[in-house]
């Protein structure tokens, strides 16, 4: 049996934390080796933790298990200029991230992680946005919750949208 697990607000203390589930939430196929975990650090993908609660619009959530952190889900606005998410929409709608730790999928935290994330967000944004590849099987759950494609960039991965 599981343990339970609790959910908290992510605060600018969390940041170390964020990094880590920034290289959990990249999706390695089946039968393909991980990425080298600096793979964070490369801009593309650092835009999305990097001074964490620095931008007003940073919001998260975290989840635990036995006072350790297993997943978290977070969104930060990333419309200005060149610094633009994979999951880009307009400037003024957020992108999403999550992840949950390999050993704890399988158990609702990324259904419960996503679900108080989008309850919080709803008083502060119009929509949420996120890119997810085609083979990833988070898309489904992003499909159960009200995420729908609204582009298909090149490279395998679609662009969703969840209107709040």
């Amino acid at each position: 049996m599981s343990s339970p697990f609790t959910l908290r607000p992510l605060t600018a203390t969390d940041e170390p934390l964020l990094w880590t589930m920034l290289y959990h939430a990249v999706h390695v196929p089946p039968g393909h080796a991980p990425p080298a975990p600096d793979i964070v650090q490369v801009p593309e993908l650092a835009r999305y933790v990097a001074d964490w609660k620095s931008h007003p619009d940073d919001l998260g959530v975290a989840a635990e298990v036995d006072g350790t952190p297993v997943g978290a889900a977070w969104l930060r606005r990333l419309g200005k200029g060149p610094v633009r998410g994979y999951g880009f929409i307009d400037a003024a709608t957020p992108e999403l991230t999550i992840a949950v730790l390999p050993d704890h999928r399988g158990r609702g935290i990324g259904t419960a992680l996503l679900t108080a994330l989008l309850d919080t967000a709803r008083t502060r944004f119009a929509a949420l946005s996120l890119s997810v590849s085609l083979a990833n099987p988070a898309k489904r759950l992003y499909e159960r919750l009200g995420f729908v494609e609204v582009a298909a960039p090149a490279g395998g991965s679609v662009t969703m949208r969840r209107p709040l």
